[in-house]
């Protein structure tokens, strides 16, 4: 049975959490995510979750952990200067293994910034913004629907693969209203961690070698492990081994690897004879997307390519289609941070062209279309 509701990304994102079985919420409210603490403050009792307003975003991230590690479903949401604070944390929860969900509703910055305006400036803090080299798994969503289902993936991929999860949407996202037509809660997809069957010679980070993931007790189940930032052995406690510490890392990366294929999701219009490609994601797509069909009522072939996992980056599909054809166009609300992994990607198979804008407004689709036509109405 369906159910069709008019509702704001952040609503979305929350209901979506809920219906993936989040059952805990730490967080600091901040522009332009509020609504999400608000809504879990009201729904989440009625559930029998837990909802806890922190004094900080450090708090709330640490709390989430600790929540998690007990078995609990566990999420915050922030923006920007929250996100900044909650960088060390992210990295321990990487490091530990701990499946956790953040939403970033991105708004201007740097520092205060313009907390009422959108930009999608995250996009390498929300890759590389704790220190150290660290597995993070990174979801666009580019519609109020996507909010919900996104934010559900996101639980699935977190304890699949018990690494933090970053629904990155922005102040438009996250504010807009859509009609949203939600599923039976009984077809979702939801997946829990794997447990172990027995506290007998249990180890909390035994896996295989080549990307494995450990199977994970809940503190306050009768199993007794150590839980550490430090580069630990299969046991949990401490280890100064370098070996110890390489093959921790390369584990940690390539669990996320070799679950790229599955973790994959993007979004494509007109790709198949496209002369020009826009690639786009978040709010930035939606002007985007009116540009491509525009251009094309103009004769041009354009398309779109919307990546709606961002990190790690669909490359294999973008490697293909920079193939055939002859520009790309990057549209981002920054001074040019994705396009840095479409360079890379591309390999001068195809000139990439950088369209930014950081004054806290969208893309009007004219401006994309302007660069689509290069400058030529």
């Amino acid at each position: 049975m369906t159910n069709v509701k008019l509702m704001q990304g952040n609503e979305a994102c929350t209901l979506g959490a809920l219906t993936a079985g989040m059952d805990f919420y730490a967080g600091y409210p901040i522009t332009p995510s509020t609504e999400v603490a608000e809504m879990c403050a009201v729904e989440l009792p009625k559930t029998g979750g837990r909802f806890i307003q922190m004094e900080d975003e450090i708090g709330s991230i640490a709390a989430i952990i600790g929540a998690a590690l007990t078995g609990r479903k566990a999420m915050t949401a922030t923006s920007g200067p929250g996100f900044s604070l909650m960088q060390e944390n992210i990295g321990y929860a990487a490091l530990t293994e701990v499946p956790i969900v953040i939403i970033n509703v991105q708004r201007v910055g740097p520092s205060t910034g313009m907390p009422t305006s959108p930009a999608q400036s995250d996009v390498m803090q929300a890759r590389w913004g704790t220190h150290g080299d660290h597995p993070v798994v990174v979801l666009a969503p580019g519609n109020v629907k996507e909010c919900f289902d996104l934010t559900i993936k996101a639980f699935n991929i977190s304890e699949e693969y018990r690494v933090p999860v970053i629904v990155l949407t922005d102040e438009v996202i996250g504010h807009m209203r859509e009609k949203v037509v939600l599923p039976d809660p009984a077809s979702v997809k939801i997946v829990n961690r794997s447990k172990p069957e027995t506290r007998t010679g249990y180890k909390p980070y035994e896996a295989d070698p080549d990307g494995g993931v450990p199977l994970m007790a809940s503190f306050g189940e009768g199993y007794r492990y150590h839980v550490t930032g430090l580069f630990h052995d299969e046991t949990g406690f401490p280890s100064n081994k370098g070996e110890n510490a390489a093959a921790s890392i390369k584990r940690l990366m390539r669990k996320v690897e070799k679950a790229e294929p599955d973790i994959r999701d993007y979004f494509t219009e007109n790709t198949d004879d496209c002369d020009v490609l826009v690639v786009a994601f978040g709010s930035s797509a939606m002007s985007s997307l009116s540009a491509v069909r525009q251009a094309r009522a103009k004769g041009v072939k354009a398309g779109l390519f919307r990546p709606k996992t961002i990190w790690p980056f669909p490359e294999t599909v973008l490697d293909e289609l920079s193939k055939r054809v002859k520009r790309i166009i990057v549209a981002e609300m920054n001074m040019g941070q994705l396009v840095l992994e479409i360079q890379r990607i591309v390999a001068c198979r195809a000139p990439v062209e950088s369209l930014t804008k950081v004054n806290g407004e969208l893309f009007r689709p004219e401006e994309v279309l302007e660069a689509i036509m290069g400058g030529k109405r």
